[in-house]
């Protein structure tokens, strides 16, 4: 009697467990979409990593002395699983649609997958994957005319150094040596660098694109590496850095320097109504701290995931109102849903309450992703055909 009423107790909590949630199971291989695909980011000639329908990333790596392999993407590890010959296979769940950064671990150490091709985010150069988007026809390589991303390098007085930049020139700027063109500085967000735009961000496909159905007047976009630091003296006693230091040191370079050098060899027209600047998370947070500082330099202004205006800023800055004809500001939805700490309040709040002062502002949310380059590529979609009107 003693067995059987156990038995029904243990039948009854599990019961209890399971409607409760209090099990996770494993997904079973046999529920995974067998259409993978080779990723359109990977080397020449390499299968893996591959992604399928659902969004899923399956990694391989030849690891034979390996004990323990992951896939590291979206902040969350996958064991990956040897075989007789040492090949180590396995997937992720599945990841938002666009651009993301992962790394294989081998052993507690953190590789790049040799069978993807190389971005520079989180401060190194390491594997990146695109998952298909629905709508990715914006920054498809089309036959359509197409501008140049040009390898620039030029000195900077501010750093007593040599720098580099790209520049994109529209499909039209070699053909008629007359005509002059808006600028855009755009820049990249912590831990990219000045390849990210082009890379990650495909800016100059998506200008070409917008160009050509005539949804944009061509511009120039100027993309240079923000993360500027200067040799300081050593103080005895630490100084407090303030909000605008996180700006300050590329301010200069910007203003003094970079500027400079491109209306002087650019065609380019150099006054503030045809300047605009814009930047994605950190570069968004210095294009704010630099356009308030300097708003006779700047007549369009776009942020994506990096903070916003509010009316104690244009109560500051009062001129920022009078010159800025245009302020875009953008999230991914699931930021939004999970914000984080120190943008200065409630964004959409922020950029509808300028528009109730007057001011031409703004705000875009793109669906479905979060912190992540399919955020900035359809922020920058949706800013670009606003400029320069």
């Amino acid at each position: 009697m003693k067995r059987v009423f156990m038995k029904i107790n243990i039948v009854v909590i599990l019961l209890i467990v399971l409607i409760n949630g209090g099990f996770c199971f494993a997904q079973s291989p046999a529920t995974i979409v067998e259409d993978f695909k080779p990723s359109s980011v990977n080397q020449p000639g390499k299968e893996f990593p591959k992604v399928n329908s659902e969004g899923r990333v399956r990694a391989q790596i030849s690891a034979p002395e390996a004990h323990q392999v992951q896939l590291d993407i979206g902040a969350v590890k996958y064991d990956l699983v040897k075989d007789e010959k040492g090949i180590w296979t396995g997937e992720s769940a599945p990841q938002d649609e666009g651009f993301h950064y992962y790394q294989i671990w081998v052993d507690g150490a953190a590789v790049p997958d040799p069978g993807s091709l190389y971005f520079f985010g989180a401060g190194r150069w390491g594997s990146g994957i695109e998952i298909p988007a629905k709508d990715q026809d914006f920054y498809t390589l089309k036959n359509v005319p197409h501008g140049e991303l040009r390898d620039v390098h030029y000195f900077s007085a501010s750093t007593n150094s040599v720098r580099h930049a790209y520049i994109y020139t529209p499909p039209s700027y070699d053909k008629d040596n007359s005509k002059r063109y808006p600028v855009l500085y755009l820049q990249h967000g912590m831990g990219e660098n000045e390849t990210g735009w082009g890379n990650q961000g495909h800016a100059n496909l998506i200008m070409d694109n917008l160009i050509a159905e005539g949804k944009a007047v061509p511009f120039i976009i100027v993309m240079e590496n923000s993360s500027v630091k200067f040799e300081r003296p050593r103080e005895p006693k630490p100084v407090p850095r303030t909000r605008d230091d996180f700006a300050g040191e590329f301010k200069k370079v910007l203003l003094n320097d970079l500027i400079p050098f491109v209306e002087a060899n650019y065609r380019v027209i150099g006054d503030p109504n045809h300047r605009a600047m814009a930047g994605l998370s950190m570069g968004g947070m210095q294009t704010r701290l630099i356009t308030l500082a300097n708003p006779d330099k700047f007549s369009q202004v776009g942020m994506f995931s990096g903070g916003s205006i509010s009316m104690d800023d244009l109560t500051n800055t009062p001129d920022f109102k009078k010159n800025v004809k245009l302020l875009f500001i953008s999230y991914g939805s699931r930021e939004l849903e999970n914000p984080r700490g120190g943008s200065g309040g409630d964004p959409k709040a922020n950029t509808e309450a300028l528009k109730g002062a007057g001011m031409n502002t703004h705000f875009y949310v793109s669906p479905q992703t979060a912190h992540e380059w399919q955020s900035w590529r359809r922020a920058l979609n949706e800013f670009a055909p606003l400029l320069f009107r």
